[in-house]
């Protein structure tokens, strides 16, 4: 399975190294990014005046003084030309 690899060419040495099959390491990480959004929010207002209207009666009078004079006359009952 594993092939006895010397460094010299020619001739190999008894304590040649044996290079044994690469290992490979596998290292997974994480990185965390943190993103910043931005989300605009907009408020409408409506404001609503509501008038409730009330009438209050205002009462005006008037008033007439009429004369009615129910004087036979003078000089009983005659006018002044004597009739």
């Amino acid at each position: 399975m594993f092939k006895k690899n010397c460094m010299c060419q020619n001739n190999c040495e008894p304590n040649c190294p044996v290079i044994e099959p690469a290992i490979n390491k596998c290292v997974e990480r994480q990185f965390c990014h943190e993103v910043n959004h931005i989300c605009p929010i907009h408020t409408h207002v409506i404001n609503k005046h509501i008038y409730n209207h009330t009438y209050t009666p205002q009462y005006t009078c008037s008033e007439e003084n009429q004369v009615i004079n129910n004087d036979p006359g003078c000089c009983g009952g005659f006018n002044n030309n004597g009739f």
